[in-house]
């Protein structure tokens, strides 16, 4: 039983961070080259900061989404697969 709910939780963090982390990445990038070309243009302009991570993060999504979806739609598949296994658990 208690290997089944570990497992579970295991996909549930892996899936979690597949989906997560694209979109994460994104934004440290180009929160980076933002900054870097702060320092370099010495332009302090608050909004400059958080726009292109915004734009970035949002056309990532948009273009991410249907293997998102897909990802997580197997992922609910597989678990609704495991649920005979735990009821037999008990």
């Amino acid at each position: 039983m208690q290997d089944i709910v570990i497992t579970l939780l295991q996909k549930m963090f892996i899936l979690t961070l597949q989906m997560a982390v694209p979109i994460l990445l994104v934004g440290v990038v180009l929160g980076l080259m933002v900054s870097i070309f702060q320092t370099v243009t010495q332009i302090q302009e608050s909004t400059l900061t958080f726009v292109p991570k915004i734009v970035g993060c949002v056309l990532l999504l948009i273009f991410l989404l249907p293997w998102m979806f897909n990802v997580f739609i197997t992922a609910v598949n597989e678990f609704y697969g495991t649920i005979p296994q735990l009821i037999g658990a008990f």
